[in-house]
């Protein structure tokens, strides 16, 4: 079996062909003395393109076609088998497996012969002459300049256009290219099964002069359906020819590196996602000092899939869901997912069955906000060689056309599906909402097949009543760290540095479950690294990393979500949020209801899709009650947003929140609390938690005081930080609290808050 990408649209490197080289390795007869006169060369296995050890001084090249065996081995019409829909104008996938083809090499007796190989007798080179296989009309010159055609979908385009005609026009048209072609038909062209026709065809002619010629035929019997359903397949072939190319510019490389410098193919880098059939997961709750209970209710079987597993050709026989909602925490790996899913089809490594590939991210699909649009107009705005088609070809039977909405949650818009006008023609304006609804809704194209991409709040805008199926992105299983590092860096001494710092933390190895988090380790590495002078070492708190992380969600948030939000504004966000995490944290939580959520004058759009902090998903308390609650992104996630408003209620509002009258009135004066009072109150309320459910929480806190943490936090502070003996002083608070009368539990905990301090 050919392997799927020997099936691009790409042109081999070689457009010669021998002629005596069967294009379906048909196979050949011995020789007898009397043919001894003529050379005749041993055919080759038809998939066998090395160079030749026969003596091929006396071979006649002839400008042909691509060498078919390149592409496909012949078969019976009863044995022949497509694994990509030739109606689908793109590369096909054909196993031919048949030896007794008359096609496969010109018999010794045949005129054939005559013509190819040199004969010693002068009477016979004069009979040759006698008879061309010209074609009677040259083929029109845009059909000889196509480079997108290849053998595979020459072959099945034309096989598939011969078997819708009926009986008697079949007859007629072997009939006809029987007499014409006499020579390269010398077998009776009546007895010749539709693969051995075809076959015998792209044997003796190129193939654009082969689709000419069948468009000829069609014309002289009458066929003139055939001959427009052949030339969509062709239309259809080459835009996703250059559909292809333009793709694989934008989505075969990625950006890696401190800001984003370093251009690298996809492929190596990407490292295989934990992606399930369930959904309403919760977020992952592994943690390194607490055992948090299950947030999430879900019960469903857990089934691990591949991106090559999203709308592929076997999920669509077993079930009747054409739109995917691929949904997951910020950076879990959604976008890179479809990154994948968009080269593997270039590639021809999978979905196959899937016509032309339209990646339509709602950042682009912004501009169409304002003013109406069609759906023809904004395909042919994004992919200008969309122009070319019809709109009946985007309907033909057996084109399937997937869309991918990466990004729903961008959608500054409301999907409307109760009020959306149905819609049914692509070249109609009206507005983007009822475009996405109608499409969505599989009102627009009934051969659509849909993947929308989202953070998990968005999938609720879905009504009930459109059927689709979900599944979640969660980011690298624990093997998948190791192996996107290793991926990442080309010096494999400095990917074990780099795992060797991340295992040096158990908060961060778990926390790498995240591709996201992986990144930003790996770019600060890469940072450092290129620093002059000795190389310098990574911070070992991890209080840095979580800081770098925050700044990337808030960034993008800033870009993509609320490009006019206001510092100040960022600040009271991060704050309500800090004092949620940390009321909760205080109780144990890490859930909370849809509707305690609203007492606290928080927005769930904010903190879970623009944000990117936390999540929401559904749980089941009870039977047949389903509850919408929120969690923070990661349980660590919460406790470095509680710390962070510990922090930045003593830097900008000279607070203590471990005392509760935080002002002391004596002699008309208020009493300042000093920062190592808020540390020696920090630590003490964790060392009387022995579950420790402060423990990390105290670490972030006390993290947040160093120089190089300092420095990142400045633009959260409304004055300048400096506490110049802080990790001396907290150093030693901590080294007094380890000799006290303590369990070795809180002991443990104290070693870790001494190590972030170093």
């Amino acid at each position: 079996m050919m392997d799927d990408s020997e099936l691009l649209v790409r042109p081999p490197s070689s457009r010669s062909l021998f002629l005596g080289s069967a294009v379906s390795d048909r196979g050949a007869s011995g020789l007898d003395e009397r043919d001894m006169l003529f050379y005749i060369p041993e055919r080759r296995p038809s998939l066998d393109l090395g160079p030749s050890p026969m003596d091929t001084s006396q071979w006649h090249y002839v400008d042909k076609a691509f060498s078919p065996a390149v592409s496909y081995r012949s078969m019976t019409s009863e044995e022949i088998s497509i694994s990509m829909n030739v109606e689908d104008g793109c590369p096909t996938r054909v196993q031919l497996n048949r030896a007794d083809s008359y096609s496969s090499c010109y018999s010794l007796d045949s005129d054939d012969c005559e013509k190819i190989f040199p004969k010693i007798k002068e009477q016979k080179e004069d009979s040759v002459s006698e008879r061309s296989d010209t074609p009677a009309i040259l083929p029109e010159p845009d059909l000889i300049t196509n480079p997108f055609l290849t053998v595979a979908f020459t072959f099945t385009a034309i096989s598939k256009t011969l078997r819708k005609l009926p009986e008697r026009d079949l007859k007629e048209f072997k009939m006809r290219l029987g007499k014409r072609y006499p020579q390269s038909f010398n077998t009776h062209s009546q007895s010749l099964d539709m693969v051995d026709l075809v076959d015998r065809l792209l044997e003796c002619f190129s193939l654009d002069v082969s689709l000419h010629i069948t468009k000829m035929l069609l014309e002289e019997i009458g066929q003139n359906k055939m001959i427009d359903y052949l030339h969509t397949l062709c239309i259809r072939n080459e835009v996703r020819h250059h559909l292809s190319e333009t793709l694989k510019m934008k989505y075969g490389k990625v950006c890696e590196g401190p800001m984003q410098g370093e251009v690298r193919p996809l492929d190596e880098v990407f490292t295989d996602l934990y992606i399930t059939s369930t959904c309403d997961n919760g977020p992952n709750i592994e943690h390194e000092v607490m055992t948090i209970g299950k947030l999430d209710s879900n019960t469903n079987e857990e089934k691990l899939l591949s991106t090559k597993d999203i709308l592929s050709a076997e999920s669509l026989e077993r079930s009747r869901f054409k739109l995917i909602l691929l949904s997951g925490v910020p950076g879990s790996g959604k976008s890179t997912a479809v990154r994948r899913l968009i080269l593997d089809w270039i590639e021809g490594k999978s979905h196959q069955h899937v016509s032309l590939l339209f990646p339509l991210p709602f950042r682009e699909l912004k501009q169409f906000e304002d003013s109406p649009v069609s759906t023809l107009e904004i395909l042919q705005t994004l992919y200008p060689e969309t122009k070319k088609l019809r709109e009946e070809d985007y309907r033909c039977e057996g084109c399937k056309i997937m869309f991918i909405f990466d990004g729903l949650d961008e959608y500054s818009g409301t999907l409307d599906f109760q009020n959306a006008s149905p819609l049914s023609d692509l070249a109609e304006s009206t507005t983007l909402n009822v475009i996405v609804v109608n499409l969505l809704r599989d009102k627009l194209l009934y051969e659509g097949l849909f993947l929308v991409t989202s953070r998990s709040q968005l999938k609720r805008s879905i009504p009930w009543d459109t059927h689709y199926d979900e599944i979640d992105v969660r980011g690298f299983l624990d093997p998948q760290k190791n192996e996107y590092f290793q991926k990442r860096f080309k010096d494999p001494d400095q990917a074990a540095r780099v795992i060797a710092y991340v295992d040096s933390s158990r908060a961060l190895r778990i926390m790498c479950h995240l591709p996201l988090f992986c990144s930003l380790v790996a770019d600060e590495f890469q940072h450092i690294s290129r620093e002059p002078g000795a190389p310098a070492q990574p911070p070992r708190s991890i209080t840095y990393m979580y800081t770098k992380l925050l700044y990337a969600l808030t960034r993008q948030r800033r870009r993509f979500r609320a490009p006019d939000l206001c510092p100040d504004k960022e600040r009271q966000f991060l704050m309500k949020l800090g004092n949620l995490a940390f009321n909760m944290l205080e109780q144990g939580q890490f859930k909370i209801s849809q509707y305690d959520w609203k007492e606290l004058g928080i927005q769930a759009e904010e903190a879970v899709i623009n944000s990117g902090l936390c999540t929401q998903y559904l749980t089941c308390p009870v039977v047949l009650h389903h509850e919408n609650v929120i969690s923070f992104i990661h349980p660590t996630v919460q406790e470095y947003m509680a710390a962070l408003y510990v922090f930045l209620s003593f830097t900008n509002q000279g607070k203590n929140i471990f005392v509760r009258h935080m002002r002391d009135k004596v002699k008309g004066f208020f009493m300042v609390p000093t920062v190592m009072e808020l540390y020696k109150s920090a630590v003490d309320s964790s060392l009387r938690c022995e579950d420790g459910k402060l423990d990390t929480f105290t670490r972030f806190l006390l993290g947040m005081g160093l120089k190089t943490n300092l420095e990142l936090l400045q633009s959260l502070c409304t004055c300048a930080v400096k506490w110049p003996t802080f990790a001396t002083d907290a150093a030693d608070l901590v080294r007094e609290r380890i000799g006290g009368n303590v369990s070795q539990g809180r002991k443990n905990h104290l070693i870790c808050c001494l190590e972030e301090l170093r």
